[in-house]
């Protein structure tokens, strides 16, 4: 069980800290520690872990990184006290080392006391490395059987675990303490398969490996890695959308490729009773998990697929710089589908006579890109986004986006360098100014962030800050790489009209003329309901899913709930 005290970051008008000094994520200024309360709050960690022990726990992890309220007092940026618990160094981390000796104490050598050490703060003014290494030991010292890694506090401009970040890219922080303590060390953020955790290991970055949103995307991860079964995990994506993004807009933390996850009570599998012949048409995200649910609890299922591969929208999404992981989304679909006997027809665009005789028709149909018609002139270009990213339409020196959601930011992020390629720690670091050597408190350097090799407008109707519907903890990441790589995002815009000037706009009341070569329209998706359509013609029932239910911003996390939760009721 891991004890956490949240500290300034507390989001409540009594949060407290050692000293007041609001966060830079928090509107709420904490009230500073009295000696009396730095004593108390030691005191309630230490009967969490005498509780914990009393309900059967092994042993807690003690939450030291991260920005909260331990890492607070060691750092001294918000650390400003007089007194014996802050000043020195040796003072600042008096109430770390506090909490762990009180817990050995309390429950004697057998308990297991994980330490959580924040070995790179990733802010100004944070620990040195030396700082962290004295830290570490006198943590050993102090009692703790295992430390564990904290990477970044969470207020730093530097992601740690979104989608974007390498797997394994921190690894190398956890080696640079190995043969500064005896007790066993534990890396972690972004290892999310079997292969990436036994090449850490064997690297020597580490004696263990620490998971947590792996296990929520497939609550059987370890079971199939020990029998060899590494096709069958359903693979942690790092989107953050339905598990932190839940937990900080105060929603059920879940998984966007696992629905059942923290639902299992609500949502959970039970086999058919009696065996259905189900049509599913449209391999999407939607798709593909009611497909393989409803196959899995006994029925008789083929899908349907116009393409010649199965992915819908996550065949476009695989394709942006950092989004490489939604391939592995599709991995675990396709091996589904084989393990259950799927009857998948590829490049069959499904009709009314294909659906005959079948107990359960689902649609979904997916989306199409919506198309704004624009009076249009001369030899400046017009594509919509699905036509750029399958390569069927090549894109100029200067182009203007028309749509700052979700989709517009993936294809600015598409477009700002010619050649797309897989990134790797090294360049990730440099980019978001990581220093490896750590000379600076915090280790952090000056960011390495290149102009784009287009010129890139990004425009939206709303007059909202532009990307304002991004995911809650993955947002500001997308929003800074086009800032320092220059994109142009022009909020309150309207759109009038195309000629060999340019794109003619109105911004605030004030015309422009964006000079460009090509105009890529991101502005939202209409339901393909053709079939539909077509089935109401001739009174056959059927059931909407995904984005042709729905075609609000691409949505993966609704879609593949609603395929579950429908197959579930087959």
């Amino acid at each position: 069980m891991q004890i956490l005290h949240s500290g300034r970051y507390g989001y409540h008008p009594l949060c407290v800290a050692p000293t007041s000094i609001r966060a830079p994520i928090n509107r709420f200024k904490p009230r500073a520690l009295s000696s009396r309360g730095v004593k108390s709050t030691i005191d309630d960690f230490i009967n969490c872990a005498v509780l914990a022990g009393k309900a059967g726990y092994d042993g807690v992890e003690i939450m030291g990184s991260e920005g909260y309220l331990i890492n607070q007092f060691i750092a001294g940026k918000t650390n400003r006290r007089d007194d014996e618990w802050g000043g020195s160094f040796e003072k600042r981390i008096r109430f770390p080392l506090a909490i762990v000796k009180g817990i050995r104490e309390a429950l004697g050598t057998n308990f297991i006391i994980i330490y959580r050490l924040s070995m790179l703060d990733l802010v100004k003014d944070g620990s040195t490395w030396q700082e962290i290494v004295h830290l570490a030991r006198g943590v050993e010292e102090a009692g703790a059987t295992i430390i564990n890694t904290g990477i970044g506090w969470h207020e730093a401009r530097v992601p740690t675990i979104a989608t974007m970040v390498p797997r394994a890219a921190f690894t190398w922080v956890t080696k640079r303490l190995v043969g500064e303590v005896s007790v066993p060390l534990v890396t972690t953020n972004r290892i999310n398969m079997p292969a990436v955790a036994e090449q850490v290991l064997e690297s020597g970055c580490a004696d263990m490996i620490s998971m947590a949103r792996p296990f929520l995307a497939d609550p059987e991860w370890v079971n199939k890695a020990k029998e060899g079964r590494e096709k069958e995990i359903n693979t942690c994506i790092g989107c953050n959308q339905a598990c932190l993004d839940h937990i900080f807009s105060r929603k059920t933390a879940t998984c966007l490729v696992n629905p059942r996850a923290c639902h299992e009570m609500v949502r959970p599998f039970v086999k058919s009773l009696s065996q259905k012949r189900v049509a599913v048409v449209g391999g999407g995200p939607a798709g593909l998990a009611c497909a393989t649910v409803a196959a899995a609890r006994g029925h008789r299922v083929t899908l349907f697929e116009a393409n010649n591969e199965i992915g819908g929208q996550f065949r476009l999404a695989r394709r942006i710089p950092g989004k490489d992981e939604f391939e592995e989304t599709l991995r675990y679909f396709d091996h589904q589908l084989e393990l259950n006997r799927v009857d998948v027809r590829l490049n069959h665009r499904a009709v009314t006579a294909d659906l005959q005789g079948f107990d359960e028709i689902v649609l979904s149909t997916g989306v199409v890109p919506r198309k704004i018609e624009l009076e249009s002139e001369g030899k400046i270009k017009i594509s919509v986004y699905s036509e750029v990213l399958l390569g069927e339409k090549k894109i100029g020196e200067r182009v203007a986006i028309i749509g700052a959601g979700g989709i517009g930011f993936d294809m600015a992020e598409f477009l700002l360098h010619r050649e797309n390629v897989a990134e790797s720690v090294d360049s990730f670091m440099a980019l978001w100014g990581v220093d490896r050597e750590y000379r600076d408190a915090g280790g952090l350097m000056k960011p390495g962030f290149v102009p784009a090799d287009r010129e890139i407008f990004l425009l939206q109707r709303k007059k909202t800050k532009p990307g304002a519907g991004l995911g809650k903890t993955t947002g500001w990441i997308h929003r800074t790489v086009l800032k320092k790589s220059g994109v142009k995002m022009l909020n309150g815009v309207e759109y009038l009209f195309i000629d060999n000037d340019g794109f003619h706009i109105r911004q605030d009341g004030e015309k422009k003329v964006l000079k460009v070569d090509d105009v890529v329209i991101c502005a939202g998706q209409l339901s393909e309901l053709s079939l539909a359509e077509d089935l109401d013609k001739v009174g056959i029932a059927y059931h909407l899913i995904g984005g042709a239910l729905k075609a609000g911003e691409l949505d993966a996390k609704r879609a593949i709930a609603q395929g579950v939760e429908l197959a579930d009721g087959f």
